[in-house]
């Protein structure tokens, strides 16, 4: 492909973006995977180049722009070199029109923008839409990190998990052996802090009650084992209602020999009845809720295109009743851990003081971890200041 040609390319990728924001559709990974599935001319260059086009210009508007060509020109305002490749020959883009209309530059949309200025500081906000480093977690189970580094050269270990590794780019980890045995894991510090916060030991009672595909599951398995190669001594039990995600964690936990897991499939809306012979008995619940995604820009930069008012209300609505539910299932004197990959004080410290206000008697607890900053009745991790996806991480104790 032609350099203009790629840049026609991406145009009409950001178009399928685009409307997959604003429909609920597929990922912008999963859209330009699917695009190049019947356009088998495009070598791995072109496919390279056009995908850099594509994030460029996402990670540039924050405003969901009114189509591809409106993105790619917004870029192309910024890009002489971009722009001169609009001549409308042969594959290339057509001439630019006078007044045409393009994508202004932006962090977020306008009515996230107030939100977050409200919980981060102006250095805070830097660093939302970085491209983001690759995370790997040593599962314990298995291996231990100094092994593991010595296998990995250009990896250096993370600053705050003891059991991370890093990479300044991805690559396809999948295929090497560390991965294929089950060694490591792919997983960003600030979700491996979430599993410490946990502060899980062999013999506790431990429910997942958000466990999606089971990354943090895994975390919460090792930590329950008694050594390298140990069984898991304990009960931890992974629930979700996406049938789906939570499918996925069986073939992980063979990989990793997390053996004894127990999975609850709970139906939306329902979860306390399913979870009722539970009641009282765990000694620490984990609510990684489901949430806008904020923190997590950096890797899903279009996820800010999908965000509205009303979603956001509706997950907030969404994390409150799944405190409610954990609280049930924590036993006197156990431990709730809540956690939001989102930088959004609603989602955060605000659900902490909207539960405390209706659970008399619970305490906050500090997590136990050395990243981010008070927050409210958490910390909150940053990309600029902590260079993990951005989380709000709390820790509660329940009544004696």
């Amino acid at each position: 492909m032609i350099p203009a040609a790629r840049v026609q390319a991406a145009i009409e990728i950001l178009d399928l973006v685009i409307a997959a924001a604003r429909e609920a559709g597929p990922a912008a990974d999963t859209v330009i995977a699917s695009y190049f599935k019947t356009r088998r001319y495009a070598g791995s260059k072109d496919r390279r180049a056009v995908r850099d086009l594509v994030y460029r210009a996402i990670r540039r508007a924050g405003e969901r722009p009114a189509s591809g060509r409106a993105a790619l020109l917004g870029l192309a305002s910024e890009d002489v070199a971009l722009k001169d490749l609009f001549t409308g020959e042969g594959h290339a883009p057509a001439m630019i029109g006078e007044g045409e209309a393009l994508a202004p530059a932006g962090l977020a949309p306008a009515w996230l923008m107030e939100r977050l200025s409200a919980s981060l500081s102006p250095k805070e906000m830097t660093g939302l839409l970085d491209r983001a480093p690759l995370d790997l977690r040593v599962n314990r189970l298995k291996a231990d990190r100094d092994a593991v580094l010595a296998a990995f050269p250009d990896a250096q270990p993370t600053p705050f998990s003891p059991d991370g590794i890093r990479f300044a780019e991805a690559f396809p980890v999948e295929d090497h052996p560390l991965y294929r045995d089950g060694s490591v894991e792919v997983q960003d510090e600030g979700s491996q802090l979430i599993a410490r916060a946990c502060k899980a030991e062999p013999g506790m009672t431990v429910i997942d009650l958000c466990a999606g595909a089971g990354g943090k599951t895994l975390a919460l398995a090792a930590a329950m084992a008694m050594q390298i190669q140990g069984r898991l001594e304990g009960r931890l039990v992974a629930c979700d209602t996406d049938r789906a995600r939570l499918a996925r964690l069986a073939p992980r936990a063979a990989r990793a020999g997390a053996t004894g897991i127990e999975q609850r499939l709970l139906d939306p809306g329902r979860e306390g009845a399913a979870l009722a012979d539970l009641a009282g008995m765990a000694d620490v619940v984990l609510v990684d809720a489901p949430c806008s995604g904020s923190g997590t820009w950096r890797r899903n930069p279009e996820s800010r295109w999908r965000l509205t008012p009303e979603r956001l209300e509706r997950l907030t609505a969404l994390q409150a009743r799944l405190l409610s539910v954990a609280a049930t299932l924590v036993k006197p004197g156990g431990r709730l851990v809540y956690a939001v990959c989102s930088l959004l004080g609603e989602e955060g410290g605000g659900q902490i003081e909207a539960f405390l206000a209706g659970h008399p008697g619970w305490r906050v607890e500090d997590p136990g971890i050395a990243a981010g900053r008070p927050a409210g009745s958490g910390r909150l991790l940053t990309p600029a200041s902590d260079h993990t996806d951005g989380f709000f991480i709390a820790s509660l104790s329940s009544p004696c």
